[in-house]
């Protein structure tokens, strides 16, 4: 593996390594700045790589890259941040970036990642096939590679509330008190938000979002572990979190853990309306990606039968391609109706959703 391959393999010495290459890179120019002088090297590297940026953090993942390479011969380079800084990096790097291809975990962030124009259009006959319409950005910038539903949890020994069966409901005075969720700023909530906005219009979306904050238990805190936790020890008797949270509670070795899921109810939402609120985790081709056609490569080999099991298992989430059937706890939580809106339309509604909740309160 070549020096620039290691710094993708491992983050935390990436500065060094950037160093490092710079100086192998001669200085005849007068001295280029260490990060211009590893993106150019990285840019001129004849094909035979790809570089990842990727907000997922799963050994899965890597497991699935590995035998990409088996196959291919195409070594994948990793690089894992939060996907905003991901998204700030690769608007920081410009042209000389060696990213090639961006995964995150929200079509909310690939909405964000578009807006600064950080994806290339990608026409590919074998990708628009295998990922529905909805799961796709409708230009080719982004496809989803998995998905995930939003989804009411609740006390088992106190019981779902008789007439709970919608997000709507989360807002009924009857409920108040009785409701744990993350904050404002969580993507999670602001996609579930934008989906209301796509739905019912904004002042709708407000007036929902009001009643929902006027039901707290507590004060949104922590994340969707968290709110689990909460609802299993009586401090809520609702919650709402993604489905994979849930899932790990599973069939677990781990006693504690399992005791916690035990006491857990799943709701999936509006079965009689528009369906459960789904998201996804996608990727994009980087718009001065130096390896584009490696990153379609791997784009595909990603979208197989037996990738998508895996890639989906390894975060206890949904295949995208509808042909493939859920697997591992997650299936054991059952089938439900999805929602059918495009998931495009949870960024579109995005900057809305933060402005409703600032207004009504939501931390």
């Amino acid at each position: 593996m070549n020096l620039l391959a290691l710094c993708f393999s491992n983050g935390r010495c990436l500065a060094l390594c950037l160093f490092a290459a710079a100086l192998t890179a001669g200085c005849g120019d007068g001295g280029a700045p260490a990060g211009e002088a590893a993106s150019d090297a990285v840019a001129g590297e004849v094909p035979g790589e790809v570089n990842v940026y990727s907000g997922r953090h799963y050994d899965s993942d890597i497991a699935l890259f590995d035998s990409f390479t088996e196959e291919t011969g195409i070594e994948v380079n990793v690089i894992e941040a939060g996907g905003d800084a991901l998204i700030e990096r690769l608007a920081r790097e410009g042209e000389t970036s060696p990213a090639d291809l961006f995964i995150t975990a929200d079509a909310g962030i690939l909405w964000r990642a578009d807006q600064r124009e950080l994806f290339r259009m990608v026409s590919n006959a074998t990708m628009d096939a295998r990922v529905p319409a909805q799961f796709r950005h409708p230009e080719g910038k982004w496809f989803g590679l998995s998905k995930r539903a939003r989804i009411i949890i609740y006390n088992k020994d106190q019981g779902l509330p008789e007439g709970l069966d919608s997000y709507a409901g989360l807002a009924d005075p009857a409920y108040r008190g009785m409701i744990c969720i993350r904050s404002s700023s969580n993507i999670y909530n602001q996609s579930l938000l934008a989906s209301r906005i796509a739905h019912d219009g904004e002042d709708a979306a407000e007036a929902w979002a009001r009643g929902v904050a006027a039901n707290f238990a507590r004060k949104p805190q922590g994340n969707d572990t968290s709110q689990i936790e909460a609802v299993a020890a009586g401090l809520c008797r609702l919650g709402v979190v993604n489905s994979y949270y849930v899932a790990r509670f599973i069939g677990v070795e781990d006693p504690e853990k399992a005791a916690i899921g035990d006491k857990i109810g799943v709701l999936f939402p509006d079965q009689n309306g528009d369906g459960a609120h789904v998201n996804i985790s996608g990727a994009g081709v980087v718009r001065h990606a130096p390896n584009a056609e490696n990153a379609e490569k791997l784009l595909e080999f990603l979208l197989r039968d037996e990738s998508q099991q895996a890639f989906a298992e390894g975060n206890n989430e949904y295949p995208v391609v509808s042909s493939v059937a859920p697997s591992g706890p997650v299936a054991e939580l059952g089938s439900f109706r999805a929602d059918e809106l495009p998931v495009a339309a949870l960024g579109e509604h995005q900057t809305a959703a933060v402005m409703i909740f600032d207004r009504v309160g939501w931390p």
